[in-house]
């Protein structure tokens, strides 16, 4: 089991940077592929991107493709979410989840385990 904390979220001008940290506590953090999921008020929970367990492969969905990068500091237990050139239709709820040596993939069911997620507010 392992329990996942989002930070790093806040307000940003349009273009600009934020780098939002998922750090995990629990055993054997290597093993978790880990997903971005975003969030707006109304609209279901969609996938950014993952970086996989083992191998780091990574997977982004094309909106965010070339503008975000996800990395990962196993010794550190934590996750990175690096999204450059923001738009406003990037604000949202960001959460972090974790399946054990998932392959990365789109699908939020195969997530088990959730951040309570952390806000990224983007002005135009």
């Amino acid at each position: 089991q392992v329990q996942l904390v989002e930070s790093g979220g806040g307000l940003v001008q349009a273009g600009g940077s934020l780098r939002l940290s998922c750090t995990a506590s629990g055993r054997a953090f290597r093993m978790y592929t880990i997903g971005w999921f975003r969030q707006t008020p109304g609209k279901e929970r969609e996938f950014v991107g993952s970086i996989r367990a083992n191998d780091g492969g990574t997977h982004y969905v094309d909106s965010v493709k070339g503008r975000f990068t996800i990395s990962r500091d196993d010794a550190e237990n934590t996750v990175y979410l690096e999204m450059n050139s923001l738009k406003p239709e990037d604000a949202a709820v960001y959460y972090c989840a974790a399946d054990y040596l998932g392959p990365g993939t789109e699908d939020i069911r195969r997530y088990d385990y959730w951040g309570q997620g952390t806000q990224v507010t983007v002005s135009s």
